[in-house]
């Protein structure tokens, strides 16, 4: 007998050897299959977690430009400084570059930057003032004997 005949022959328990590889191997085959359908779903589940999540970032950064935009419109930034005191620096206060060659650093040492403190309030802001519609009875009343 021809050995390729006998292999195919060959029984284990009446049943052919050949016919139980081939068993083995479908459901090799198709247990893989699952692995793959499963892996390839927990992958679909995360691209669509993160298409939301890249959707929702991109609503974030419409809303933080449109709010950057109300924020940065010159009638309110005016409205702004001039409650702050702020307001543009006078014609005779503004200098031109030629001073500033004097201050660039000439040493491989870097300067130290000197920042002046603010000075102490006088006893004159200090005091507290009575209120209008007080009257000289009152506030000695309410001095400390």
């Amino acid at each position: 007998m021809n050995p390729l005949r006998r292999l195919f022959s060959w029984k284990v328990r009446g049943v052919r050897w050949v016919e139980i590889i081939g068993v083995v191997l479908v459901a090799a085959m198709v247990f893989s299959v699952y692995l793959a359908k499963t892996a390839a779903a927990r992958e679909g589940a995360r691209i669509d977690q993160l298409e939301r999540e890249i959707a929702e970032n991109a609503q974030r950064v419409r809303l933080l430009k449109a709010e950057a935009a109300q924020l940065e419109q010159p009638g309110r930034l005016e409205a702004l400084s001039r409650a702050a005191g702020l307001g543009p620096v006078d014609v005779r206060r503004q200098a031109d570059g030629r001073p500033l060659e004097t201050l660039k650093p000439t040493g491989d040492q870097p300067h130290a930057v000197v920042l002046a403190a603010p000075t102490p309030p006088t006893p004159a802001e200090t005091e507290v003032e009575a209120p209008p519609s007080a009257t000289p009875a009152d506030t000695k009343a309410e001095a400390p004997q």
